[in-house]
Order: C-alpha cells, then sequence, then structure tokens
C-alpha cells in the first residue's frame, strides 16, 4: 500500500496492514471493491497507486509505526483530543498502547477535561445575565437594555460605576447599622429611631436596585434562578416581614415599648430576632462586585470533595480522640472529661490547634493524648491549605484576566 498522508509518502506491506482487518488501513488491504477503497480515502492517484489521507503526517507515524510492531506508541507532547480523533478515524482502539503510556494518557486527557470544564464555568461566572442582544424586539428594549446596563455593567458608563460603588457602600452602612443596633448605648429611643431610620433608607435602596433588575431582565424566569438575584432577595425581604409582624401585632399594643415586651415573651419576639439575623446576608451582595468573593465562592463548590473529606477527618478525630481522652481521665476527681459528649468540644478545639485551656487532662496519659491529638489536628489542617490556596489563587487570576478581557 502506497499511502500519501498529509504530502508524505509511506509504505506499508498488505499482510501487514490486513492483521488488523477492522482499521482504516486494514480494509484499504483486504477490499476488492475498487469504490469501497474510494470510500476510505480523500484521493487516489491511478499513475501512481497511491492512497492520499488528508490527515496529520507527523501523528500518522505512530500509526505508520503501530503496523510495524503491533504496539501504538503515546509521546508526552501530543494533545490527548488531536490524537484520539486521529487513532478514530485510523480505527485503531487505545486498547493497542502500552499500560504505563494509556495510564499517563488517560490521566492528560482527564486533566485536559477538568481544565476545560473549570474554563468553562468560569466564563459562565462573569457571563451576564441577559446579552445585550437579546434586548432587541423586546418591549421597551431600548430603555431596558440602559437600565440593564446601568446597574449591571459597571463598565459601561461613568453613572453605573456609581451606582455600583453606592450599592457596596449601602451593604457596608447596613451592615454598621445592624452591628451598632445591638451596643447598649444605641438601645435608648434616640438612638432606636436613627437605626430605624438607617435601615429604612437601606431597604428602600435594595428595593429600587431588585426591581430595576427585575424590570430590566429580558427573562423573568432567569432571573428568578440566579443566585446573586437570591441574595438581593433575601436582603430586602427581612425589613418587610418584620414590618408586616410587627402590624399583625398592633391592634393588641398601643405603644412600641408595650409591644417590646411583648415580643420577649412571645413566639413573635422570636421570629422577628431570627428575621432581623437574616440581614447578616446583605454582605453577600459585595460578592457581586468582588472578584476575590466570587473566586472564593467559586474555589469552595470546585473542592467541595476536599471540604467534605476533611470535615469527616476531622469528625474521624474528635470522636477518637474524645473517646481515648474519656476512658484514661473519667476517673480522676473533678475532671471535666465526665462523658464521651462532653469531651467533644475539647478535641474540636485541639484538632483545630486554638487550645482554649478551658478543658485540659491531669494524667500522664492524658497529656499524651492531648498531644497526639494536637498534632494530627496540625497534620490535618496543614494539608487541605496548600491545594485550596493554590486553586484559588488561579481561580482568581482567571477570573481577573476573563474580566480584563471583556
Amino acid at each position: 500500500l502506497n499511502v500519501n498522508v498529509g504530502g508524505k509518502l509511506f509504505h506499508i506491506a498488505c499482510k501487514v496492514a490486513a492483521r488488523y482487518p477492522i482499521t482504516r488501513l486494514g480494509k484499504l488491504a483486504l477490499y476488492t471493491d475498487p469504490m469501497k477503497k474510494l470510500q476510505l480515502c480523500d484521493d487516489y492517484s491511478v499513475q501512481r497507486n497511491e492512497y492520499f489521507f488528508d490527515r496529520d503526517p507527523s501523528i500518522f507515524h505512530y500509526i505508520f509505526h503501530f503496523y510495524r510492531s503491533g504496539v501504538l506508541w503515546i509521546m508526552d507532547e501530543m494533545c490527548p483530543s488531536n490524537f484520539v480523533e486521529e487513532i478514530e478515524y485510523w480505527g485503531i482502539h487505545l486498547k493497542y498502547s502500552q499500560r504505563c503510556c494509556r495510564i499517563l494518557f488517560e490521566e492528560k486527557q482527564d486533566e485536559l477535561s477538568e481544565y476545560l470544564k473549570i474554563q468553562k464555568e468560569l466564563e459562565a461566572e462573569l457571563e451576564p445575565l441577559d446579552a445585550v442582544e437579546q434586548f432587541e424586539g423586546k418591549f421597551l428594549g431600548q430603555f431596558r437594555k440602559m437600565i440593564w446596563n446601568l446597574i449591571e455593567n459597571p463598565y459601561s458608563s461613568v453613572p453605573a460605576k456609581i451606582i455600583a460603588v453606592m450599592s457596596s457602600v449601602f451593604v457596608l452602612i447596613s451592615i454598621v447599622g445592624m452591628t451598632l443596633s445591638t451596643v447598649e448605648e444605641m438601645k435608648h429611643r434616640t438612638g432606636k429611631i436613627w437605626m430605624e431610620q438607617l435601615e429604612m433608607i437601606c431597604a428602600i435602596f435594595f428595593t429600587s436596585e431588585y426591581f430595576m433588575r427585575l424590570i430590566s431582565s429580558s427573562s423573568f424566569k432567569n432571573f428568578l434562578r440566579a443566585a446573586f438575584n437570591a441574595v438581593d432577595l433575601v436582603a430586602i425581604l427581612p425589613f418587610y416581614i418584620q414590618i408586616l409582624f410587627e402590624n399583625l401585632d398592633e391592634g393588641d399594643t398601643l405603644y412600641h415599648e408595650e409591644l417590646h415586651k411583648v415580643e420577649n415573651v412571645s413566639k413573635l419576639g422570636k421570629v422577628l430576632k431570627l428575621i432581623k439575623l437574616m440581614r447578616i446576608f446583605r454582605i453577600l451582595k459585595l460578592a457581586r462586585h468582588s472578584t476575590g468573593l466570587r473566586a472564593f465562592g467559586f474555589t469552595v463548590r470546585q473542592c467541595y470533595q476536599q471540604v467534605c473529606c476533611l470535615l469527616l477527618f476531622i469528625a474521624m478525630g474528635v470522636f477518637t480522640f474524645s473517646a481515648l481522652m474519656h476512658s484514661v481521665e473519667h476517673d480522676v476527681p473533678g475532671t471535666n472529661f465526665t462523658s464521651i459528649p462532653y469531651t467533644w468540644w475539647w478535641a474540636a478545639v485541639s484538632l483545630s490547634t486554638v487550645g482554649y485551656g478551658d478543658t485540659v487532662p491531669d494524667t500522664v496519659l492524658g497529656r499524651m493524648v492531648a498531644f497526639g491529638c494536637i498534632s494530627f489536628g496540625i497534620i490535618l489542617n496543614g494539608m487541605p491549605i496548600s491545594i485550596l490556596y493554590n486553586k484559588f489563587s488561579d481561580y482568581y487570576a482567571k477570573l481577573k484576566a476573563h474580566e480584563d478581557q471583556i
């Protein structure tokens, strides 16, 4: 067989090619019908009796070697996707390669697939919910497009950048206000009124921002499914739920002070406290304009298996060392290790290498168990940090590069 691949000529004995009848060249050697042979190649020269294939000649060197030796070589510098595409065209299976080469090649394939998957997810992370083209032909398309650029695209204009900065500032003001409202000096009537007015201003801004996003969205379904929009909704709902609960109970109480007394002894008060606590989630709104927070969230999502594995190891360590410590310390008079559940706190604190010192062993065996627990905690905490940090740095750099391109 005279085979011309991309301009390079190869000579293969028909008997050799016929050993592998399911491959393309094996069929070419076995077929007697000229029409079937022409279907297997891109062109045929009658004068030179030469079959032409418009394929990569550099990879065909390894195909050619396979027919001569029966072993498929795989070089590290090859692109896995291109190599798989080529051998599939020639009808050669990866099983003909050596096991060591095949394992390395499959690992490289997995790495490439994972890399492409992460790249796609990173691009989706920065891809806006609505493209500019989606507003064309829609009701008030130009107006909604203008609002969308103003709210969602800080780089589109100076007013858009100002709104993005204002959004972050209002989030910080809201968190500071919620923090100050718990200070004893701010709980008197004047301070309480100031805090309520500050909360009302922040809630009005967040509500306006949310409705502007809702109005400018080209698809309400996609808008409601977006994670950032869910965070925005959680940021404004507590304020209105609190007003609703207070108005429902207003018929039984005439003054705000009386209402406060009733709340402290009723279930309504506990519900209101829980609703007020939900305002802390407003800080997640900062992730909309913070590459670092988005990279952190993306890292946690990508490394959830490692994080779950770490939590499993911590749980195993807590159960193991708390059981050991209770076994050697429970007979000591006045000990705090009275049961394994009571010892969990000590084990968790020791594993995290914080070591409050509120509960300490008294016996030599107990101190040896404590030393083992602390040593295990150091090893355990040191393992995933480098992996998580390296991935975070990598994802942050890629997100920043994508943002610069946008």
